[in-house]
């Protein structure tokens, strides 16, 4: 059985994902592109208080290969 998601905003994600070893590439209108050294490279929705999607959070989770556990 799968972990429920938690509710989070893309400042939060951004944490996580610069303390994963992702860095930020680039940025296109509201979209904020980030990469690591293995070439694995996330696209996130940056809006400053908005909760992300769950389906969009699901997608960062699986690239970036952990469970929600190992996320919060």
């Amino acid at each position: 059985m799968s972990k429920k998601l938690p509710s989070i905003t893309s400042n939060e994600v951004i944490k996580v994902l610069e303390k994963s070893g992702f860095f930020f590439s680039r940025q296109s209108g509201s979209h904020k592109i980030y990469k690591n050294n293995a070439s694995k490279r996330i696209t996130l929705p940056f809006y400053t208080k908005k909760i992300l999607h769950p389906k969009i959070l699901k997608h960062i989770l699986e690239i970036m290969d952990i469970t929600v556990d190992e996320f919060k």
